[in-house]
């Protein structure tokens, strides 16, 4: 796996797929610049060497056309101000004027394109479009894990023209190196606490975990599922009837291979999906009528402290309550304090999925884990066990 560290950029154009599809608010201003600062290593490693950077990047869904209120403009001044370097704009990411612009940046300059998606044959994927961009470049860096999942020309396609002269950047290399962590390299004991609402969204990652973890945790709406399954009664509790088969598998196939299951046993249950519900701790398999589980209970977070405590590597993915409601947020606090002590006491915990990493951020725990991705779908397609085709498109040469 070649990394920017494998280079040396002196004299030398870095052609850099980032991913600064960060929010803004109605006058343009950066709300989350976290994207932005996770490129920088990346960025300041080829100014230090001597070379230059030319960055690229998308934002929003312009559908193909230039569109003023999603121009990457907007952002210039707080990725000047991250990097600590004024970064210049070109109006577009590909064409002559691009080619000018390249053409004079000089060693330890920043050059940003114009948003990727202005264009069609960005998201289509097309060869002639990312010939254009391969021009604008002399090594190749995709630092995007956020968009590793989609085979467009920026992040896969251009990657062919540029044999031997193409690497991952910083952050990739962070991100790849934290799933082999857990899916492949991590100490024992391995465990994955899934979350969230759905099985059916969760189904192919935990069958692709099943064989790599010794704990698996299961928490959020999706307990019912389970719960109902094995002939509990739930109330008013999201479930999904039509997955209950699936959700028996899954425990079978669970203690086949050896894998302790972990799901609640009781639960913070509410009259209403209200935060101002009333509210009282019920065995989760004995949720009356008119009522749902909205948050573990303090039986299940003893038993899911004891598991966590006891793991070298941890995988969080989806929070275990509705946490964006006050009266339901403690079962996922809880779960991020036991996660900080482990990480603490030497565990790996690696955080991943929108959900778990909006807990994360809200809660205060971003640096009291291991690492928190920056990628939401290529993460989850990562733990399902499929190749990204942003990562491949560098393995291949």
């Amino acid at each position: 796996m070649k990394t920017i560290n494998d280079f040396n950029f002196k004299d030398k154009k870095a052609l850099i797929r980032v991913d600064f599809n960060v929010p803004l608010d109605a006058d343009f201003n950066v709300t989350d610049s976290n994207r932005i600062e996770a490129a920088k290593p990346t960025i300041i490693k080829v100014l230090e060497d001597g070379g230059s950077a030319v960055l690229m990047s998308h934002y929003g869904r312009p559908n193909g056309k230039p569109n003023a209120d999603m121009s990457l403009g907007h952002i210039l001044d707080k990725v000047s101000e991250i990097i600590g370097v004024k970064v210049k704009f070109v109006s577009d990411c590909i064409g002559e004027e691009a080619e000018k612009a390249v053409a004079e940046l000089k060693n330890g300059e920043v050059l940003m394109l114009e948003n990727l998606r202005f264009h069609a044959e960005e998201e289509k994927g097309d060869r002639d479009f990312a010939e254009k961009l391969s021009k604008l470049g002399d090594i190749y860096v995709n630092d995007a894990f956020g968009t590793a999942h989609r085979a467009h020309a920026s992040t896969t396609v251009v990657a062919q023209f540029f044999k031997g002269e193409k690497c991952f950047g910083n952050l990739m290399a962070k991100e790849i190196e934290a799933i082999e962590k857990v899916m492949r390299t991590g100490e024992k004991p391995v465990t994955a606490i899934l979350g969230g609402s759905k099985v059916s969204s969760k189904i192919t990652i935990i069958e692709n975990i099943l064989s790599k973890v010794d704990h698996l945790i299961i928490g959020g709406g999706m307990t019912y599922t389970f719960v109902k399954a094995k002939g509990g009664k739930v109330g008013d509790s999201i479930c999904e009837d039509d997955k209950m088969d699936l959700a028996l598998d899954i425990l079978k196939q669970a203690e086949e291979k050896g894998v302790k299951v972990h799901i609640p046993v009781d639960v913070l249950a509410a009259d209403s999906f209200s935060n101002d519900a009333n509210t009282k701790i019920v065995d989760v398999d004995a949720i009356p009528e008119g009522w749902q589980g909205l948050d573990a209970g303090p039986k299940t977070l003893a038993n899911f402290k004891e598991v966590i405590l006891n793991s070298k590597t941890i995988l969080w993915n989806g929070p275990i309550g509705v946490f964006e409601m006050e009266s339901f947020a403690k079962g996922t606090i809880a779960l991020g304090n036991y996660i900080d002590e482990a990480t603490s006491k030497g565990a790996f915990s690696l955080v991943g999925g929108g959900d778990s990493v909006a807990a994360v951020k809200q809660f205060g725990f971003e640096e009291k884990v291991s690492y928190v991705s920056t990628g939401g779908g290529a993460m989850l397609e990562s733990l399902e066990g499929k190749v990204l085709p942003g990562i491949a498109a560098i393995l291949e040469d």
